[in-house]
């Protein structure tokens, strides 16, 4: 197999058609962020989350006062699923790295996260990229993560979304 055959059944080199779209990581990111967007939101708050989450900006915006905790939760949670580990095309929330996402009174969020192992070649990455992701959301204040490893991450904390993807289930 050449390198060129490789990059073909890796997509990479394959062209996007009406019958075989490409699939990339930062494109499945963006639908992930725009879905969860849409579904986290409901009713009258809808709008201006939506707007917020889809378009990347984040933060305490000024639209109409403080963000109620649950909804800072779930906007988190929403960026959160736009991370994938760069060696498993599955999402760290659905993968299971995230074990607690909590909000307290004041929209500060804490966040409990593992990796796949210690020796995770992203491991000083993407630790930082979920801070990043987190002080995204809208409402979101201060951000705190705790990265442990016991009890250390198992197939069994994906979630059955992850393990269909994989071909596990």
């Amino acid at each position: 197999m050449t390198d060129r055959d490789y990059m073909t059944l890796n997509q990479k080199d394959a062209p996007e058609t009406p019958e075989r779209p490409v699939f990339t990581p930062q494109a499945g990111s963006q639908f992930m962020a725009e879905f969860m967007a849409s579904d986290a939101a409901s009713g009258e708050a809808g709008t201006a989350a939506d707007g917020a989450s889809a378009n990347g900006s984040g933060g305490a915006s000024g639209a109409g006062g403080a963000v109620d905790p649950a909804q800072v939760e779930a906007n988190v949670i929403a960026n959160l699923r736009t991370v994938f580990d760069p060696e498993i095309p599955v999402n760290i929330y659905e993968l299971g790295l995230i074990y607690a996402v909590e909000v307290d009174g004041d929209n500060n969020v804490d966040i409990v996260m593992t990796l796949t192992s210690p020796h995770c070649p992203v491991a000083e990455s993407l630790p930082m990229e979920v801070e990043q992701k987190a002080r995204e959301a809208e409402g979101a204040n201060e951000v705190s993560l705790d990265l442990v490893f016991d009890p250390p991450w198992d197939l069994s904390k994906m979630s059955d979304e992850a393990k269909l993807e994989l071909g596990m289930l």
